[in-house]
């Protein structure tokens, strides 16, 4: 996988071919003014970077309790603290 670098110009001017070679060779990188302003990656690459493991969820359990594994039922978070029961069942 080769990155090649194309000014916005070249990008314009070859668009077709930053397409192909993002699908061949990988993503494609165009600056403006010398500074990296935009990726172009094939399609199928940023579905699968961009894919969710998990539902929304268990990401959030899983990172507002310390990585303990969510319960069978989605259960609010509270930073590892169990919910409190509702007034009337005490």
């Amino acid at each position: 996988m080769s990155t090649q670098v194309w000014t916005v110009a070249e990008a314009k001017a070859k668009f077709s071919e930053v397409i192909d070679r993002a699908q061949s060779d990988g993503p494609q990188t165009i600056t403006r003014n010398g500074r990296t302003t935009a990726v172009v990656v094939a399609a199928e690459e940023w579905e699968r970077k961009t894919r969710r493991k998990g539902n929304l969820a268990d990401e959030r359990w899983y990172s507002c309790c310390g990585g303990k594994s969510a319960p069978s039922k989605s259960v609010p978070c509270r930073g590892g603290v169990p919910p409190r029961r509702p007034a009337a069942d005490l």
